[in-house]
């Protein structure tokens, strides 16, 4: 496999002996278990269906193309994980801190993203990727061979943080993408309204949907650093403000804590689950919550 930014070979390495690995296999943590149709000799014959992007080429059954002039994929029964949909946060304030020698959130996101459309497609299993800000920047659908997985680090390597942010926009323009249910995988700073943001996921929801809300904040983000006057610059409205951290920081922590209640809150209610993140913590952790929820 060619070198990517945000693949390591160590990580690589780490996820083949990974637990989480052989007992997502069998007791079906990442998607639940269901029925699922994979291409196979030793399995019963379910139905024909027809080719998406993203499917193997080598699933089609070219005697059905050669009668019909249309690509169909012969698919058997067999009980294995569904889907994984990875959304990731591409707006400004993800680029935070900037010109630090701590992982951006945006890089944090996409080393994670990375590792877990290499896990899911090394168990033959579909990953998409949706990249958006304001709305969707980029969307590839499902799929599971090694080009696939190819286009999907590509294009991570080439995303740069961008406008401001809209997620209730994007999960309501995404929602007619994603055609079968699976896990849905959200990796953002989440600056929205909680409220918003679960009534956006309410067709995820009912539609069958696991939903993981990774919420990635900076450590200096969680507790203000103790420093002198400063200039706090908003980087998705350039609104600033100066002041000193220590005048400034009971109210900031108040807020912060207010706003992670409240997601936490409306997650439990709703069956979802939510993990606030430091970005100085290995985004391993966000594996092991996978295993464990």
């Amino acid at each position: 496999m060619p070198a990517y930014k945000y693949l390591d070979p160590a990580d690589i390495r780490r996820l083949k002996n990974y637990e989480f690995g052989a007992k997502a296999m069998v007791e079906g943590y990442l998607s639940g278990r269901h029925r699922s149709r994979q291409r196979g000799s030793s399995i019963e014959f379910h139905e024909f269906r027809q080719y998406v992007q993203g499917d193997d080429p080598a699933k089609v059954d070219w005697r059905v193309f050669a009668r019909n002039d249309k690509l169909f994929l012969r698919t058997f029964e067999q009980e294995t994980n569904l889907e994984c949909h990875i959304f990731l946060d591409c707006s400004a304030s993800m680029a935070f801190p900037e010109k630090s020698d701590r992982l951006s959130k945006i890089d944090y996101a996409s080393f994670f993203a990375a590792s877990l459309a290499w896990w899911v497609t090394s168990k033959n299993d579909r990953v998409s990727l949706t990249l958006f800000d304001q709305g969707i920047r980029k969307f590839i659908p499902p799929g599971s061979t090694r080009g696939h997985l190819h286009d999907l680090l590509t294009e991570l390597e080439n995303t740069r943080a961008g406008q401001g942010t809209s997620i209730t926009d994007t999960l309501a323009r995404a929602r007619p993408l994603l055609k079968r249910k699976g896990t849905l995988v959200i990796l953002s700073d989440f600056y929205d309204d909680p409220a918003a943001l679960f009534r956006a996921l309410n067709p995820y929801l009912h539609g069958g949907f696991r939903i993981h809300l990774f919420h990635l904040l900076d450590p200096t983000e969680i507790q203000l650093e103790n420093r002198g006057l400063s200039r706090f610059i908003d980087m998705e409205t350039a609104q600033h403000l100066t002041a000193h951290p220590h005048s400034i920081r009971e109210a900031w922590n108040a807020e912060i804590l207010s706003h992670t209640r409240a997601l936490r809150a409306l997650a439990a209610s709703r069956h979802a689950d939510y993990t606030l993140t430091s970005t100085a913590d290995s985004y391993f952790t966000l594996f092991d919550r996978l295993r464990t929820h």
